[in-house]
């Protein structure tokens, strides 16, 4: 089964020709370079693919993207706020190392204890939150200096020594 990881949302409608902005977290400057199609989640687990026609870098943080049969606003104006999702092997040549989107699917440990793998990372202004499932709820884990132990790219591990009782929220 193939992997997604979503990289940002489509925010905004650029012109009358049906071109999008995408403000994505991918940590560097991108036109999507080399990628054909973009996905976007119909429902739950289920992603159709979009086909590009042109990508542009707007600035760091945005792009401007064309896609096959979105001719005009209208049709834009029904893919805002989406969520746009590249497979994991597209997303790890996108995504810049050092940005925080590229910990998904990281695993994080806690005293030696794997919690699961990130699903989202959210960011926030002064910490991450990263999204993982424990016990089938979902669970938010903030990363900042003094729950960050250590990134281990390698293992593709984030350690993290958590304040006591904030898994029991999830766990009980």
């Amino acid at each position: 089964m193939t992997e997604y990881f979503t990289i940002g949302k489509l925010a905004a409608v650029h012109g009358v020709q049906g071109e999008l902005v995408l403000r994505h977290m991918l940590g560097k400057q991108s036109a999507l370079k080399g990628l054909s199609a973009i996905f976007i989640e119909d429902r739950k687990d289920s992603f159709l693919p979009w086909f590009i026609e042109t990508a542009r870098i707007k600035n760091d943080e945005e792009i401007f993207l064309k896609l096959e049969q979105v001719d005009s606003r209208e049709a834009a104006v029904r893919l805002l706020k989406k969520e746009v999702w590249v497979t994991e092997k597209d997303f790890k040549k996108l995504a810049a190392p050092s940005s925080p989107i590229s910990l998904l699917g990281y695993s994080i440990i806690d005293h030696q204890h794997n919690l699961g793998p990130i699903l989202e990372v959210i960011e926030q202004p002064h910490q991450l939150l990263c999204r993982l499932e424990i016990g089938q709820k979902e669970a938010l884990i903030p990363l900042h200096e003094q729950s960050l132990k250590k990134i281990d790219h390698k293992k593709k591990e984030v350690h993290v020594e958590l304040p006591d009782g904030l898994l029991d929220i999830y766990k009980g």
